[in-house]
């Protein structure tokens, strides 16, 4: 009723500013968000940014001449795939064993179990390679190819917990059981049946384990210098050593191949997925 009595000119100037409104709240999100990712695609392609300029005075490639110059650029890309390539490789043979036992079987102290893996990252990341630094400092493995895996793998051990534990805990116990019923081993089941079906919560958590690996800078810093200099760990000199331009055109190479992962993956990147992997189940 009260509509009726609105001057329909006033009910679309309202609406209109309602739109506005929610226009600039969008824009300034998306500002918020999304500006020091173009700001350094534009760092990236400029041969000359002085302050006070908002845009740089010159554009052109001659900082991406000075990086793909660098004779260890090669060398630091191939190694930073190599160790993300092991790292994943080595979480699926560890993890998804343990993720089924914790999805499949009751125990005391299960939920214990899975919180314990949240532990690792509820504490500052350097504190924690400082301290492995220190023990792996009196074992030998300072510098070593082995010490720079276990710091690799227990950056992605709670995605590769969580996530494919909740994935198999989403599988029907019914289809387990109806192949077992036509014949089918233990075995033959899992990889048929359960595993198919538990998959896109798995290729998640490997997805993000290689690009958490591949992007790890701080503990490859600590633990594997002066042998294994991964791309971020490059990026670190860069940028130290030289203008903020030589660095973001580091960063966009460091950023290519996750795009191109996260593009190849999109199906099974998902809210649905993503909510039913974090579930403390």
């Amino acid at each position: 009723m009260y509509m009726s009595y609105l001057n329909p000119k006033r009910w679309v100037h309202m609406m209109g500013r309602k739109k506005f409104g929610e226009f600039l709240v969008l824009a300034a999100f998306m500002l918020f968000f999304y500006g020091p990712l173009l700001h350094m695609f534009m760092l990236a392609f400029a041969n000359k940014y002085e302050m006070p300029g908002v845009l740089p005075q010159e554009f052109g490639f001659q900082w991406w001449r000075y990086v793909l110059a660098q004779p260890t650029l090669v060398s630091s890309i191939v190694l930073s795939f190599t160790i993300a390539l092991i790292t994943t490789a080595l979480s699926l043979l560890i993890c998804i064993p343990a993720a089924y036992v914790l999805a499949r079987y009751e125990f005391p102290g299960r939920k214990l179990v899975m919180f314990s893996f949240l532990l690792g990252n509820a504490f500052p990341k350097i504190g924690i390679y400082a301290s492995m630094g220190i023990i792996f400092y009196r074992i030998g493995l300072m510098g070593t190819l082995p010490g720079v895996l276990i710091v690799h793998l227990l950056g992605g051990m709670m995605l590769m917990i969580w996530m494919p534990t909740n994935a198999f805990k989403s599988v029907p116990r019914q289809q387990e059981e109806a192949a077992r019923d036509i014949g089918a081993g233990p075995i033959r089941t899992f990889f048929y049946v359960t595993l198919p079906m538990a998959w896109p919560g798995i290729a998640v958590a490997s997805m993000f384990t290689f690009i958490g690996s591949l992007g790890e800078n701080q503990g490859t810093l600590l633990v594997g210098l002066p042998n294994y200099r991964t791309m971020p760990v490059e990026m670190y000199g860069v940028i130290l050593d030289y203008p903020a331009t030589a660095g973001a055109v580091f960063a966009l190479i460091l950023l290519i191949p996750n795009v191109l992962l996260l593009f190849l993956m999109r199906k099974y990147v998902g809210p649905e997925t993503l909510s039913k992997g974090f579930k403390m189940g």
